[in-house]
């Protein structure tokens, strides 16, 4: 350790001082003068330290403890203070500092550096290299001459010097600058001005990279502006402007259109500043492409409305089978705009003036295109005024299941009025912008889908589907069922604004339809403006004859044997609905009945066409060309059996049937055991531990315990043995199957009828399926989806059906044939049911007495 000493403190504010350094200070502050002319007076030496902070008074609490041992050389008086040339000379850390005679002092001790273990180690000889060539080339970028770079470098030989003049003069931070001065190991020192100067040399490459594409882009820019100047002189010269030219021609779109006063005011706006704007500036484009959308909007375009009751009918037929409740709405809904249409055109025909008042919305600030006569007036009036009588009424919304031919009618019912028909899909759309728009400061910034659904109809009546309302998302930009509440809303959408037109849009004479799988998922506001009509399944008959007259055909025209006579008999149509597809709709059985055409069609190309015979494909020729059957459909079981009953179940992929299994666990014990315990639980049954299996949800739960609690209160009433009931200890309650989760409350009489079966050793029917919710005094709730749980039934093989009394009028939406073969059974109470369901049901007491719970 060297040698301690004291000397006056030099604080260094912005900078830090390296030994081997030469550097200007100035110094003015009253302290530091001090310090500088007691050094003059002795050695001139100071101990050159930096400060932590920009303070103006130093004192020891801001100062680093390692600074460096500096000789004052010359020295510059003046009025502010003194100039002076400082040369750090040595580290030395300060072990204490104190304040004498206004000036700070140290009490320093040198600090030796920590050289290589071996100073010809290839390591660090390549490290030190590397380090001066880096060095060099920072100079070199920072435009010093070549010769003076490498003269200074070339001066110090030593690494530690070399690291300490390199340190010096790179730009840093003061406490990076202070950390390489505290590094006493000179490999390590080393190693870190390499970093910071290859850190350097990276923002210099940047910056002259910067640099040149900033000029290389003006200079472009400017040569471009030049050119087109000169162009632009030049077609002035040929009297060829098309500049003028298009602004003139988009002019004289835009006055043809009927705007309100607001959006007349907006175009002329615009319009000013496009022909003020130069042509090739980024606001010229953007508001030429708005102008641009303006114009192809129709605002004043209609088609003619075919009003043919008939003929409608005619084509709803045509594209569709079955759905005989949604072609009746379809229908009324048409018939009524066609009354309201005949009204209204006779009121024009006979005043000759524009009934405004009668119709929905206010065209007072329209300025319609007229003819130059009369009659051409009365023609127009008499168009628009159909359209917007047409135009006022509900708005549909189509739910049912996929499939089932919600966006295909929509089509049908466009084609029977005669209007375009415009789709947009809104599946998983999240953003409010994609029904508004965004705003025009945004960069590509462009309308929503109605605006763009609307340029796409070319009309301003046409036929608008939403497909998929029910899957509208949410997220933090918006949500988009919000901005549909304006759209589908007849009180409002006269005036719906788009958020890049910026003006009023009339939506009041377009026919929305939407369409939804869920309706639950559709928020209470939306679902409010729209009347829901309902899409239910087919049934198999249904989808036969669908196959037959629709996909069949289709199939056999895309696969390239229209034509060749081939035919599908009943029964292979009947086996690819049963055995390989399961749906509420049609999509899957088509796809199956395209794969079974394409391998025919396979077959007809290699010539190996013999084995159909007679150009007949069968059931047999199905299962040939289709494989193993895909579908394994419940069937109705084989033998009465006991603790087993039949439910049903709707999903909306349709109805079907589901066993529910019972099991009673009892207590090991005597004969004598059990008739002590009967005659002690006598009108009291004690806990009876109860196991749901089968992924059963919560409401499903609640049903089975509310069935085990009225099996078990009321056993004497339904015929229970008492010792069945008193030796009971658990109930194990299972559907199957069990990976797929089920919940609902419409298996309460089924769970009830199989836990009673299984305790009273009674069989229950096996051509016997039922639904309805139970309560503890057992009577039996009203339950949904009757008419689709009736099809999956008796597509199982079910005969008798029981259902909740409160649903017998939901019978009358189950196809005819489909009544004709099945006996239903109305009930009221759990033991209605059991007398139907149960084989030896005459057991059950005829009493409303219950047993309290």
């Amino acid at each position: 350790m060297g040698q301690r000493q004291t000397l006056p403190v030099l604080p260094l504010r912005g900078t830090v001082m390296f030994p081997g350094i030469t550097a200007p200070i100035a110094a003015g502050r009253p302290g530091t003068l001090r310090a500088i002319e007691t050094a003059l007076k002795g050695d001139r030496l100071v101990f050159a330290v930096a400060q932590r902070d920009n303070t103006e008074e130093p004192s020891a609490d801001i100062l680093f403890t390692t600074g460096v041992i500096a000789r004052i050389g010359q020295i510059q008086r003046g009025l502010g203070g003194v100039q002076l040339l400082l040369q750090g000379e040595q580290r030395a850390t300060a072990l204490q500092y104190t304040e004498t005679d206004g000036f700070l002092s140290a009490v320093i001790v040198p600090a030796e550096e920590m050289l290589p273990l071996d100073l010809k180690d290839p390591a660090f000889e390549a490290l030190h290299k590397e380090a001066r060539e880096r060095a060099a080339e920072l100079g070199e970028k920072r435009g010093l001459p070549e010769e003076v770079v490498h003269q200074v470098l070339d001066s110090v030989e030593d690494a530690g010097r070399f690291s300490d003049l390199v340190a010096g003069y790179i730009e840093l931070t003061v406490p990076e600058k202070q950390g390489l001065l505290e590094t006493l190991s000179v490999e390590e020192r080393l190693r870190r001005v390499l970093v910071h100067v290859q850190r350097q040399i990276g923002l210099l490459e940047a910056q002259e990279d910067i640099k040149s594409q900033v000029q290389e882009e003006l200079g472009e820019r400017q040569r471009e502006m030049f050119l087109r100047e000169q162009l632009k002189a030049i077609q002035k010269e040929l009297g060829d402007d098309d500049s003028s030219k298009e602004i003139s021609e988009l002019r004289e779109k835009l006055n043809k259109l009927v705007l309100s006063k607001e959006g007349r005011a907006e175009v002329e706006r615009e319009l000013g500043r496009l022909e003020r704007a130069g042509r090739e500036s980024m606001e010229a484009q953007v508001i030429r492409t708005y102008l641009e959308w303006i114009a192809e909007l129709p605002w004043n375009t209609r088609s003619d409305d075919l009003l043919d009751l008939n003929g409608a009918s005619t084509i709803l037929d045509e594209d569709h089978y079955g759905l005989k409740d949604v072609k009746d709405r379809v229908l009324e809904f048409l018939a009524v705009r066609q009354l309201r249409a005949q009204q209204v055109a006779a009121e024009v025909a006979t005043t000759g003036e524009f009934p405004v008042s009668k119709l929905k919305g206010d065209v007072s600030d329209a300025t319609p295109t007229l003819g130059t006569n009369g009659d051409d007036r009365q023609i127009t009036d008499t168009k628009e005024a159909k359209a917007r009588a047409m135009a006022r009424g509900p708005i549909l919304l189509f739910n049912g299941p996929p499939g089932v031919g919600k966006t295909s009618i929509a089509k049908s019912i466009a084609r029977a009025l005669g209007r375009e028909y415009v789709r947009v899909a809104l599946g998983g759309a999240r953003d409010e912008a994609d029904i508004r728009g965004h705003r025009r400061t945004y960069v590509g910034a462009m309308p929503g889908r109605i605006i763009q659904g609307m340029k796409q109809a070319g009309t301003k009546n046409p036929v608008f589907l939403l497909d998929e309302v029910d899957k509208l998302g949410q997220s933090y930009q918006g949500d988009p069922s919000s901005a549909l509440l304006e759209v589908l809303d007849p009180a409002q959408n006269d005036s719906f604004t788009d958020h890049y037109l910026g003006v009023p849009f009339d939506l009041s004479e377009v026919l929305f339809i939407a369409t939804s799988n869920f309706i639950q998922n559709i928020p209470g506001p939306l679902l409010d403006r729209m009347e829901v009509v309902e899409f239910s399944g087919y049934t198999e008959r249904e989808k036969a004859e669908i196959a037959k007259t629709y996909l069949v055909p289709r199939q056999l025209e895309e696969s390239g044997l229209a034509g060749r006579d081939l035919a599908f008999t009943d029964d292979a149509v009947m086996k690819v609905i049963s055995e390989y597809t399961r749906e509420s709709g049609v999509r899957q059985l088509e796809r199956q009945l395209g794969a079974v055409a394409r391998k025919v069609a396979r077959r007809v190309a290699t010539g190996d066409s013999s084995t159909i015979e007679d150009r007949i494909i069968d059931a047999d020729e199905v299962r040939d060309l289709l494989g193993r059957p895909k579908v394994h459909p419940e069937r109705a079981a084989e033998h009465d059996e006991v603790g087993i009953s039949t439910g049903m179940y709707y999903t909306p992929m349709g109805g079907d049937i589901m066993f529910v299994e019972a099991s009673i666990r009892r207590a090991t014990s005597t004969a004598s055991d059990v008739e002590s315990v009967a005659r002690e639980s006598a009108g009291r049954v004690g806990p009876i531990a109860l196991i749901l299996t089968g992924q059963l949800g919560d409401v499903m739960k609640e049903s089975a315990r509310a069935a085990l609690t009225y099996a078990t209160n009321n056993a004497e009433l339904l015929g229970i043995p008492a010792d069945r009931v008193a030796s009971a200890s658990e109930a194990h309650i299972h559907v199957p199957a069990g990976a797929i989760p089920k919940d609902g409350p419409s298996a309460g009489i089924a769970i009830a009828t199989a836990i009673v079966s299984e305790m009273s050793n009674r069989k229950v029917r096996r051509d016997v399926s039922m639904t309805g919710e139970i309560t503890l005094r057992g009577r039996v709730l009203p339950i949904g989806g009757v008419k689709e749980k009736v099809l999956g039934a008796h597509r199982a093989g079910i005969r008798e059906v029981i259902i909740p009394k409160a649903n017998e009028a939901d019978l009358e939406d189950v196809p005819d044939e489909v009544r004709r073969q099945l006996s239903f059974h109305p009930v009221e109470t759990l033991r209605d049911v059991l007398r139907i369901a149960l084989v030896d049901s005459e057991r059950v007491v005829e009493t409303e007495e219950l047993v309290g719970v």
